[in-house]
């Protein structure tokens, strides 16, 4: 396969015509290897605009609603962003001239992404989701589905954003979480249906 190819196809085709008009995504997202970002025998669909499987259940999320997250987020070269079961968000982000650091909560995950998150300068952290590590960030970014909010106020700093999918039921809502003074706001994006991510999603309840 002509990867390279493929990149500017996916960019042309799910990026671009879905008012995506930031020239930064668009070069990060034609530069970083998105094959390395998927399970060795997912690769032929690494440039789809289906969710492919990474590992440990985990998947990759469409080119489309992952550049759109980062457009409303306004990821800024020299800022610090942590990429939570974001591997591919977290080298684009790299490829941007952020600095970044990838938490995932699977060692799995990290058999397939960890060497290509190497070769792009981005730090690794293995800890659970619902905790984000370190503090002072100006951005999280989050590649699957939540129905609860990992406890991203403490890490962020003031004026921090994080993007997300929240997913409470079939269609989720991408939203923007900006930290002030007073805690965080929110703001509507976009629908979405990303995989949901088992660590945030609470056990049901039953009442009797």
């Amino acid at each position: 396969m002509d990867f390279t190819a493929e990149r500017k196809a996916m960019v042309d085709s799910q990026v671009r015509v879905n008012d995506v008009t930031s020239h930064e995504i668009h070069k990060a997202m034609m530069a970083v290897p998105r094959e390395n970002y998927c399970a060795p025998d997912r690769i032929f669909a690494a440039y789809s605009d289906a969710e492919v499987e990474i590992a440990a259940d985990r998947r990759l999320m469409p080119a489309r609603d992952l550049s759109k997250l980062l457009q409303a987020a306004d990821a800024r070269e020299g800022e610090k962003a942590l990429a939570i079961a974001a591997p591919y968000a977290a080298a684009v982000l790299a490829r941007m001239g952020l600095t970044v650091t990838a938490q995932e909560a699977e060692q799995a995950v990290f058999d397939v992404v960890g060497a290509p998150l190497e070769a792009e300068g981005v730090a690794t952290a293995l800890a659970p989701l619902s905790r984000p590590v370190g503090e002072g960030w100006d951005l999280i970014v989050c590649e699957g589905g939540v129905a609860a909010l990992p406890d991203a106020c403490a890490a962020l700093r003031i004026g921090g954003r994080m993007v997300l999918v929240e997913r409470r039921g079939a269609i989720g809502k991408a939203a923007l979480y900006t930290k002030g003074r007073e805690g965080l706001s929110r703001r509507e994006l976009f629908d979405s249906s990303p995989a949901l991510l088992a660590e945030l999603t609470p056990a049901p309840s039953f009442a009797l």
